[in-house]
């Protein structure tokens, strides 16, 4: 091989000068999966190197690495690519880190003495899952969660008198919350332990590779309340059932009381051993089902009262938008709590309450209208309908000024509530160019400003275009 080929072989693999933006992606890979995962395992990888088509990251155990690997590697992929387009593989290396539990001032972090709570000591996160926040007083019952409220409530006043208490039911629906609840009224005067099985499962790998079980079963197994949330994620993992069953037996036999949350019922528990699943199943199992409208009406209210108790100027959302919300979002108590905090922060930013319609845009993710319903064909169509034209007329070169309004409002429509670009609008509307299309949003933008009628329709034409029932059409 002569030099010239050894020089172009080597530059292929060479690193990058300009480097990706780790904190960037990290920042992303927390936004998109979420704070826990992140803290969890993400937040543990460091960029080594950057290749023209790949990058090498580092993990500091096996185990992480293939936990990564097998749950969030195509997400982490996806995000890495939005950055930069031409990588196409992810590669790792096992780099173990010694890393003290110090804060920056490089003082020792250890636990207020004066709150009894068990924290789990490991090289990246000192642990600690009790919410203040989320206590039994802003704990909203109604007939779909109250037995599991009430159970929830009686183990704190008569300690393990339901051994396990085993808490199932969908996403959102306040799980976690009943959990930190429990974790909260009895940290003053009991030891408390509330780890998700995640947690508990790296936790358990972290100590064998460690050589230190007799730690890890300290830990867990010298506390008078084990609270762990999402049993569901301990499927698969023989060697840790079998060590979560012996420690929960210990703690039954020491009295320590054992509250469990999931997704479903414990003989629905797939990959978990039977003798974990008929444990669960001799305590006291109880279900929180989806909020029935008098429940959510509930919810909405009293989340309305608490952040207007933050702030100094109180806002009052309309009659009309508390309906709309609390008969659209029916499955998840999470995403209602989420939608109420969306439309405060629209109100506080824009300094104005919305209307049925700009709520219906803001929460267009949770009310489950996809980008994909909004296509740029049904946006012509009915904006020609609503202005009495055809669509020939609309997509001709005719600058007559009936044509031009209807014309301009369907291109400022495409760009607000469809993700294309400007030249593919452009191309859409008899291949307009990208300054047309320009020109067409910021008309409509300021004739919104100036002209209510005008803008009375777009809200009307954004209500029927996101939501094509016949009950909405203008």
């Amino acid at each position: 091989m002569n030099m010239e080929n050894i020089y172009k072989n080597s530059d292929l693999n060479k690193p990058k000068s300009n480097k990706l933006d780790w904190l960037l992606i990290q920042n992303e890979m927390k936004k998109k999966l979420g704070s826990e995962v992140y803290e969890s395992w993400l937040k543990k990888i460091d960029l080594i190197e950057e290749f023209n088509s790949y990058i090498l990251i580092s993990v500091p155990t096996r185990f992480i690495r293939d936990w990564i690997t097998s749950r969030y590697l195509d997400q982490i992929l996806h995000i890495v690519k939005s950055f930069k387009k031409d990588l196409i593989r992810i590669e790792f290396r096992i780099e173990e880190k010694n890393i003290d539990l110090q804060n920056q001032n490089n003082t020792k972090i250890l636990p207020k003495k004066s709150e009894n709570i068990s924290f789990l000591k490991d090289s990246f996160l000192q642990y600690n899952r009790v919410d203040h926040n989320k206590r039994f007083e802003n704990f909203v019952t109604g007939s779909s969660n109250k037995l599991a409220y009430e159970a929830s409530l009686k183990v704190t006043e008569n300690f393990s008198q339901y051994n396990p208490l085993y808490i199932y039911g969908g996403v959102g629906m306040g799980k976690t919350h009943l959990l930190n609840s429990i974790g909260f009224e009895l940290k003053q005067k009991k030891k408390v332990m509330f780890i998700p099985a995640e947690r508990f499962m790296y936790q358990f790998i972290k100590s064998i590779k460690a050589n230190d079980m007799v730690k890890f079963k300290e830990y867990f197994r010298n506390t008078d309340i084990l609270l762990i949330d999402d049993i569901q994620f301990m499927n698969g993992k023989e060697a840790m059932q079998e060590e979560f069953f012996h420690t929960f037996n210990a703690l039954l036999e020491k009295g320590s009381q054992i509250i469990v949350s999931a997704d479903r019922p414990p003989n629905k528990l797939s990959r978990i051993q039977e003798r974990i699943k008929s444990r669960f199943s001799g305590g006291l199992v109880v279900d929180i089902q989806k909020p029935d409208l008098e429940l959510r009406k509930n919810i909405i209210e009293k989340k309305i009262n608490e952040l207007n108790k933050v702030y100094a100027d109180k806002i009052e959302i309309s009659s009309e938008i508390k309906d709309f919300i609390s008969l659209e979002i029916s499955n998840s108590i999470r995403e209602l709590v989420g939608a109420i905090n969306r439309l405060i922060s629209f109100s506080r930013i824009y300094n104005k309450l919305p209307n049925l319609a700009e709520t219906k845009i803001v929460l267009k993710d949770l009310l489950n209208i996809g980008e994909n319903k909004v296509t740029i064909d049904l946006i012509q169509t009915l904006v020609c309908k609503f202005f009495k034209i055809s669509k020939n007329e609309m997509l001709s070169s005719r600058r007559s000024r009936y044509l031009v309004r209807p014309r301009q409002t369907a291109i400022y429509l495409t760009k607000i509530l469809t993700p294309k670009s400007l030249p593919e609008i452009g191309r859409e509307f008899s291949n307009r160019d990208h300054t047309t299309i320009i020109h067409s949003v910021k008309t409509i933008e300021k004739l919104k400003e100036n002209d209510k009628d005008m803008a009375e329709n777009i809200d009307k034409l954004k209500n029927q275009i996101l939501y094509n029932t016949k009950e909405n059409e203008v």
